[in-house]
């Protein structure tokens, strides 16, 4: 899935792309065939949603179907991904304005509703657990370095993902999945009031 030849990004991408339950739903697809029954245990979210996210990720071609096999008496399916689960620069910046202002609304809202039920349920008590506010002032060089640091950032995290999933896989029901989330924000703050 590319861009259209108007210069403007396939409206699929930004359907795919969407929900971060679909973004990490293609991070999974990424590295290999899964079903939704082998996604909803990896990703430890209910097979229904899991589904229903799917179905939405084929229908705009982020997935396809690779394989059907009889699991139980059912028919289970089998899928890979062929979209990256992230927009890259060049696609970002094609978008209108208004829809990166809906993808960002979304997962802002998402964000802060998995923050508050973490911290409800103990979801910092670890003491490695990382929460941290820090304002900056950059010129334009430093505002693309820290861009691209954030990138690394989460290639890294895919990583390690991708990695620790194999070890659960291998371990069996002997191990049990650390459910974690990492948000990472950088933008523009709002301009200094002058009478604070």
């Amino acid at each position: 899935m590319t861009a259209s030849g108007t210069g403007t990004v396939d409206e699929r991408i930004v359907k795919s792309l969407g929900h971060p339950l679909r973004q990490r739903i293609l991070h999974v697809l990424s590295e290999g065939v899964v079903s939704p029954n082998q996604l909803a245990q990896r990703l430890g979210e209910p097979l229904g949603n899991v589904s229903y996210h799917v179905k939405i990720l084929l229908e705009n071609d982020a997935i396809e179907l690779v394989d059907t096999r009889p699991v139980r008496g059912a028919i289970e399916h089998f899928y890979r991904g062929t979209l990256r689960p992230f927009f890259d620069d060049a696609h970002w910046a094609q978008l209108p304005l208004a829809t990166r202002r809906t993808v960002f609304a979304r997962m802002l809202e998402e964000t802060g509703e998995h923050i508050t039920a973490a911290a409800m349920a103990n979801g910092f008590d670890r003491t490695e657990t990382h929460v941290s506010w820090t304002p900056l002032q950059l010129d334009e060089q430093g505002w693309h370095e820290m861009a691209e640091l954030l990138v690394g950032v989460l290639g890294e995290a895919a990583r390690i993902e991708a990695e620790s999933l194999q070890r659960l896989a291998a371990a069996g029901e002997s191990a049990e999945a650390i459910r974690s989330e990492v948000s990472i924000q950088h933008y523009e703050r709002a301009p200094k009031d002058p009478a604070s």
